[in-house]
């Protein structure tokens, strides 16, 4: 799979005059701002769920297959979005990304008026599918402008502007959704609705979107209009006659990358969208949805702090030293959600977040540090390795079968891999030299 023309930068040539150097950090302030929209975006589904949960009667495995569905958008768009990048360039890739998700946006009002749980669907797969272009060419090219070996320091700090959006949209979903809706505001066990109110309750989702879209349509204008650096054309020769003569099947910290990534998202996804039913049980914290989703923006908030403590901390620790610290910290909240009940139960789950905050990030750059003119193709294996979190249905199952409770177990089990990844499977094998990059304003 191609993915366009990203290399690591070895000597920084770019980087090595003023106006270059001004340029990228131009740039990177402009993509920090598509982070935080797909991180805003992908979190409003935490509120979102319990809300649809209501209107349409579902159980928690029809409601978990709302973000199974958006994840799947990862794993069907990755491809084509590599295929389209290469094409017409990663500016013009943005702005379709960004028009993508606008569309999906739109689509929430007949969504909503109808009602319809299948449109829905449809809705939110087409925003994820443009969130995963946005994906595909943004992280690679955060992580390869600048220094390699501050890559897993950098992408953490944009990645904070991402945390920042999910910090965000609990509140904003929570006033616009749930504190305009009736089963928002109802509490733990009430009645369910009448079919009216349940109509009623729908239309709620459509001014959020609709504000939604409306940025996303304003900064596909913004981006559109500005320059990005690029790649040097010789470089791109140079590295499609290196990819020839490669495999990234020799790279043991991308294989073991992929799994990491993909069972990392099981982990955050199912952690995150049942948190407002978990947290909103009698024996937990006794909350109505509204309530909770006010709780919710702090496990977001602790990815948010995080991402900023990771990145400075990155300077004199190592990532797989801090990602391992990560997994056991939060594989014992984890466990500790599981066997306790009240507040103890609700704070550990929100203190998650704080743990996952720099798994992401810092699996992506360990899982392309020296794959040299490969770092394209991997890069695109890792984002679609994003679809994990479609698998989050799998804890909806259990959550019906054994308790929602219970249910957390399989997050508890997904920190171990994480671990397993930082001690061992992250040690980079068949290291590659990296190819340098050029300044410049893209063309396309």
């Amino acid at each position: 799979m191609a993915m366009g023309p990203i290399t690591r930068a070895s000597s920084s040539p770019a980087t090595s005059d003023a106006p270059a150097g001004q340029t990228f950090r131009s740039a990177l302030i402009l993509l920090a701002s598509l982070f935080f929209m797909w991180g805003f975006a992908t979190v409003l589904n935490n509120t979102l769920l319990p809300h649809l949960k209501a209107v349409f009667d579902l159980n928690y495995a029809q409601t978990t297959l709302i973000e199974s569905v958006w994840f799947i958008a990862y794993f069907v768009a990755s491809i084509p979005s590599a295929w389209l990048i290469e094409r017409i360039g990663y500016k013009l890739s943005m702005v379709v990304g960004l028009v993508i998700m606008a569309i999906g946006t739109a689509m929430m009002v007949p969504a909503s008026a109808i009602p319809s749980y299948p449109f829905f669907l449809l809705s939110l797969f087409v925003i994820a599918a443009g969130i995963t272009l946005l994906q595909v060419a943004a992280n690679p090219y955060v992580a390869v402008v600048g220094p390699p070996q501050s890559a897993s320091a950098r992408l953490n700090l944009v990645q904070s502007l991402n945390s920042l959006g999910t910090l965000l949209a609990p509140g904003f979903g929570g006033w616009l959704i749930l504190r305009r809706s009736l089963s928002g505001n109802a509490a733990a066990g009430a009645a369910a609705l009448t079919k009216a109110q349940r109509l009623a309750d729908a239309h709620s989702v459509q001014l959020p979107y609709l504000l939604i879209g409306a940025v996303l349509l304003a900064l596909a204008v913004v981006i559109a209009r500005f320059k990005l650096p690029e790649f040097g054309v010789a470089t791109r020769r140079v590295a499609a006659e290196e990819r020839r003569r490669h495999s990234l099947w020799s790279h043991r910290n991308l294989m073991f990358g992929i799994p990491a990534i993909f069972i990392y998202l099981i982990a955050e996804i199912g952690a995150a969208n049942l948190f407002i039913n978990f947290v909103s049980q009698k024996s937990i914290g006794d909350l109505t949805h509204a309530d909770a989703a006010n709780y919710l923006t702090l496990l977001w908030g602790g990815m948010f702090v995080g991402r900023f403590v990771g990145s400075f901390v990155m300077r004199w620790v190592s990532p797989e030293k801090m990602l391992a610290w990560a997994s056991v910290g939060a594989f014992v909240v984890m466990i500790t959600v599981v066997f306790t009940t009240g507040h103890v139960a609700l704070w550990a789950l929100i203190s998650v977040g704080l743990f996952h905050s720099i798994m992401f990030p810092t699996i992506f750059t360990l899982g392309i540090k020296g794959l040299g003119p490969l770092t394209e193709e991997g890069s695109g294996l890792l984002i679609m390795a994003i679809s994990g979190g479609a698998l989050v249905f799998v804890q909806g199952m259990l959550a019906d079968r054994i308790g929602l409770q219970l249910s957390f177990l399989l997050t508890a089990a997904c920190e171990l891999y994480v671990l397993f990844y930082a001690l061992w499977g992250s040690r980079p094998s068949d290291v590659l030299p990296d190819l340098a990059m050029s300044g410049g304003g893209e063309t396309s």
